[in-house]
């Protein structure tokens, strides 16, 4: 029998030696070689949807730098689309969407259920992956979290605050739980496909969680990860589930316990340490080097990694950075991390 993976491994409580490691966006722009893909898809969204080519822009980092784990190559707004949102990117600005913020806004929406034909292409390349990685590679399925997609969908762009959620979520609360309910309903019936096409593990992105404070975090960010995840735990057993409230501060603490998440990814607004105290008590962690890092390098570069992998030695841990790698980001450094990360 063959040897069971090193992200599996942690993911079910084990302490191992070296952690292993992954980078979010590790497929991306700092790549060159993703760069002639996607200019070869023509733009954003098209690359999501050919198979082949998320599937080859997927692989690309597994094989200049041997990560334990790929990730699928997708966007977190596919669900908002494949629902019946409009969905464009804009070229230096990023996702535009139509807005809900009224009643009709929502009624155009179709159900979770419907979701399926749209979302095929994705479903492919999950399928694609488990048939290309290397045996010992972890294949990773996501979504992103209900309250971070519903800010989108809200106020059709990203915002720095969020604000358009959050006025929607005090002036309109059914409307806005509404959007919630969809979202949950839709994440679940997406993880569980990515699940039966072949992801071995599924991250939940929630990565505007920071945001929402106090009851507002238990119910919109802590309560549809429960949801989501008991959900796909009925459905997959033994899928583990890696939950990613970014910001979350001191909602970091107890939210493996709180969520039923096998794993709580962490940013870098806490420290390594912290989170071995408050957090790894709870399971796994995954986290959580500056992606600066990436850009800077250097000695800092090295003993930062070396600090977080001392700080989690005694328990489960994924080394990860503490939010995704930046376009700007040097490809060496990348090699430099890994190496100072297996060094032991």
């Amino acid at each position: 029998m063959a040897e069971k993976k090193t992200i599996l491994k942690a993911l079910a409580g084990e302490t191992q030696a070296v952690p292993p490691i992954w980078m979010m966006r590790q497929a991306g722009r700092y790549l060159p070689e993703y760069r002639a893909t996607r200019a070869e898809a023509g733009d954003f969204l098209s690359l999501c949807y050919n198979s082949d080519l998320a599937t080859e822009v997927t692989l690309q980092p597994i094989r200049r730098y041997g990560f334990d784990a790929a990730i699928l190559f997708a966007d977190i707004l596919l669900l908002p689309q494949a629902l019946g949102a409009d969905l464009w990117f804009v070229t230096g600005e990023g996702p535009r969407l139509s807005t809900i913020t009224e009643q009709a806004d929502f009624d155009k929406l179709k159900p979770a259920s419907d979701i399926h034909d749209t979302l095929a292409p994705v479903y492919q390349t999950v399928r694609n992956l488990a048939r290309d990685l290397p045996d010992e590679t972890t294949l990773i399925g996501f979504a992103g979290a209900p309250w971070t997609v519903a800010t989108y969908m809200i106020a059709g762009r990203g915002t720095p605050d969020q604000g358009p959620a959050h006025a929607l979520k005090a002036e309109n609360r059914d409307l806005f739980e509404q959007v919630m309910e969809r979202l949950t309903e839709g994440t679940i019936d997406y993880l569980s496909m990515q699940i039966d096409a072949g992801a071995e593990v599924v991250k939940l992105f929630d990565s505007w969680a920071g945001s929402l404070k106090g009851d507002d975090f238990d119910r919109y960010a802590t309560g549809p990860a429960k949801r989501i995840i008991a959900a796909l735990k009925d459905r997959h057993p033994d899928v583990p589930v890696i939950a990613f409230p970014r910001e979350a501060g001191d909602g970091y603490i107890g939210f493996h316990e709180a969520t039923g998440a096998d794993c709580v990814a962490i940013d870098d607004s806490v420290t390594p340490e912290w989170a071995a105290e408050h957090v790894q008590a709870g399971g796994c962690v995954q986290g959580n080097l500056a992606s600066s890092h990436m850009v800077t390098g250097g000695d800092d570069l090295a003993r930062e990694t070396r600090r977080i992998v001392d700080a989690f030695k005694s328990g489960p841990h994924i080394f990860n950075l503490g939010h995704g790698i930046t376009p700007d980001a040097d490809p060496d450094n990348v090699h430099r991390m890994i190496e100072a990360v297996r060094a032991g």
